[in-house]
């Protein structure tokens, strides 16, 4: 019986809308701030520059734009960011991956090229090496240094590929880092797992192929004895595929074939992600049996299967295909490092997004679980390759956050992640799932309660594609899964709560984020605040109307958190209105307050300019106040009003102002509340 080794591949290649040394400058009718404009407005250097990496768009017109960075046009390691815009162009929020200032003394090396390649070459240990450094500035750890990023391209002893990493300091010739972009597993194997499926072939009786259309044009070929290039299309007279073992090369073509598809389907399906790169670019499959390996990619990322001697099954099952897919759409959006805690929620990320597959998938074959390679028998022993509701069980990962967690392989400190995904959708405790026993242990032995899993994808997808960075950390991605959720659920939800007790449970400490929307302090009454996102900190989320004016401009200070509401400042003439729907509770005081502080440029006694605080109860508008550039105050003050008349009518709460055509009047609302 054939034996395979399993590799999964990710390449180092990202996407730039971009090219680094080129301008990113706005397209005709996009309002976003030129890459330029943008590292203006965050105080970057004078030798940095920024290269859109991708962009995406909320349905509310927000854009979230990731960048790259170069000094003095060397490419940053470790210096990408997120910056988060408003529908007007507005900087609303920035998300990096490097905090502090970077520079170096001097960007002339004093290690030469090939001193560096000779080091990486050392490191990798493989045969047929080929090494390339590129001068570089490391950022991904401490503090910023001149170094060389060195890529060694080789077979390992195992004959797996490796493409290795190092990192070499270009003044004193240490090793900073280094990380394999490829990341191996080794199994035999002597079945296929996902018993008989459609798959989406072309051509016509007497000359099929496994050209999938409807998935990209995705391809699947056999390399025939090849260790490169793109092997020649699996064809077949009666459109019949394999025959459920290795015995036939078609097979293991089959799970390649079907797992590229059953992955894209789910992208595209559930997170709205065309494709790896979001363009609607499919998977070439490359298969060759014997001494070389079966090698499937969808266009960074690949996943190679060759000749071991260990007691695994090919690892080419659902879960399995989806983990090394998602790498890809790791690489091309938050871009964790292979190291520390970016590490492993890398390896968490493929973890979580191939367990979804499965589930996704629905095949009665390889039914949907929270156990990782389940099938492939990697162990010899019957046991699956990872665990998500208890991850120690493997022996290695761990199920709780410390600071000593990144000092792990990331397949072992993935085991946090693992666990907060298994929390989140499913809840502590025992239970049964598609036939399968599960009983998750909280690590600060309280009990919590799962949103579903669907929820937990959700969050996962969206803290990923927009808010981590490539030094992400467990306590940066409890920020960033809150962000997420405050977006898709609201401040006030019950899925943002959850959350958040789902990292209690993993001794993951708070941060910034939290589920009150980073509001607070603006109490005008007693109990629950019932205005989702009342400090506007989660941006122009749960309020509708002009978004512009929700913002964290430093032009003028919020009063508690970095966003708030302002109104006017423009000395244009205009309108901008923001609105949010709210139940006034039948019984108590119902009370609504706010802190407020304004300016103006206008002088004397003459109104010009108004801001009016209003409910809309039906048809009826009720103006509470009205404020204008007579009688500003620089100071913030709370403003508090009954809504008695209102009770228990589901009313909207509106801010407007109104300016003339020159001298602007600022009005700037935070800490909202509405309480009873």
């Amino acid at each position: 019986m054939t034996t395979f080794t399993a590799v999964a591949a990710l390449a180092a290649a990202g996407v730039a809308a971009a090219p680094i040394g080129a301008s990113a400058a706005t397209q005709a009718g996009d309002p976003s701030p030129s890459a330029a404009a943008v590292a203006s407005a965050l105080g970057l250097g004078s030798g940095e520059q920024l290269h859109v990496k991708n962009a995406s768009t909320d349905a509310n017109g927000t854009r979230h734009v990731r960048y790259n960075r170069t000094y003095d046009g060397l490419r940053v390691v470790g210096g990408d960011l997120v910056v988060h815009e408003s529908k007007s162009g507005k900087i609303k929020g920035t998300d990096k991956a490097l905090s502090g200032k970077l520079a170096v003394a001097s960007t002339t090396p004093s290690v030469s090229k090939a001193a560096a390649e000779s080091r990486g070459a050392s490191l990798a240990k493989a045969s047929h090496e080929t090494s390339d450094a590129e001068l570089v500035i490391f950022a991904a750890k401490g503090t910023p240094r001149l170094a060389y990023d060195v890529v060694t391209e080789g077979i390992k002893a195992d004959q797996t590929p490796t493409r290795l990493h190092t990192f070499v300091d270009a003044k004193t010739g240490k090793t900073l880092a280094s990380w394999d972009d490829i990341e191996t597993a080794t199994g035999t194997g002597n079945s296929i797992y996902s018993g008989t499926v459609s798959l989406s072939t072309s051509g016509s009786s007497g000359n099929y192929s496994l050209t999938d259309v409807a998935h990209g044009n995705g391809q699947t070929t056999d390399l025939n004895g090849a260790t490169s290039g793109n092997g020649t299309l699996f064809t077949d007279s009666d459109n019949v595929w394999g025959n459920g073992s290795t015995s036939s090369r078609q097979s293991a073509a089959v799970d390649a074939h079907y797992g590229a598809a059953v992955t894209f389907d789910y992208y595209k399906n559930v997170q709205g992600r065309n494709g790896i790169f979001n363009n609607g670019t499919g998977v070439r499959s490359r298969v060759h049996y014997g001494n070389s390996y079966v090698n499937a990619f969808w266009d960074g990322t690949q996943m190679t299967y060759g000749d071991g001697s260990g007691n695994a099954d090919p690892l080419v099952e659902i879960d399995v295909a989806g983990h090394e897919m998602s790498h890809g759409v790791t690489e091309n959006t938050a871009g964790l490092n292979y190291s520390g805690d970016a590490g492993g929620l890398n390896e968490a990320t493929s973890d979580i997004f191939g367990t979804a597959v499965e589930f996704y998938a629905n095949n009665s074959s390889d039914v949907g679980d929270y156990l990782i390679g389940e099938k492939i028998d990697i162990n010899g022993n019957g046991t699956p390759l990872r665990y998500m509701d208890k991850p120690s069980k493997d022996g290695g990962s761990k199920d709780c956050w410390s600071s000593s967690v990144g000092g792990l392989d990331p397949h072992y400190s993935s085991g946090v992640g693992n666990h907060w995904f298994y929390l989140a959708s499913e809840g502590s405790g025992s239970k049964v799932i598609n036939g399968v026993s599960y009983n998750s242990p909280t690590c600060n032995g309280k009990s919590v309660t799962g949103i579903g899993r669907a929820a937990a994808e959700k969050v996962w997808y969206r803290a990923l594609s927009t808010y981590m960075v490539s030094t992400e950390t467990y306590p940066m991605a409890r920020n960033s899964t809150l962000k997420a959720a405050i977006d898709l659920y609201g401040a006030s939800s019950t899925q943002c709560s959850a959350v958040a007790a789902v990292w209690d449970a993993l001794s993951v400490p708070a941060g910034s984020v939290s589920c009150s929307g980073g509001g607070g302090g603006g109490g005008g009454g007693t109990g629950t605040n019932l205005l989702q996102n009342p400090g506007f900190e989660s941006g122009f989320v749960n309020w509708t109307g002009t978004n512009g004016p929700v913002t964290n401009n430093t032009g003028r200070p919020a009063r508690t958190g970095s966003w708030k509401l302002w109104l006017g400042g423009n000395g244009t003439s205009g309108t901008e209105t923001i609105n949010q729907s709210v139940a006034v509770p039948s019984t108590g005081t119902p009370t609504l307050s706010f802190w407020m502080r304004s300016d103006t440029s206008e002088s004397g006694s003459t109104a010009y300019d108004r801001m009016r605080v209003q409910i809309v109860s039906g048809s009826t508008v009720t103006t509470l106040a009205t404020y204008s550039n007579v009688g500003t105050n620089a100071t913030y003050t709370q403003k508090t009003f009954d809504l008695s008349a209102f009770k228990g009518k589901t009313v909207t709460v509106r801010f407007t102002d109104t300016e003339d055509s020159s001298l602007q009047t600022s009005w700037v609302v935070d800490d909202t509340s509405l309480t009873s």
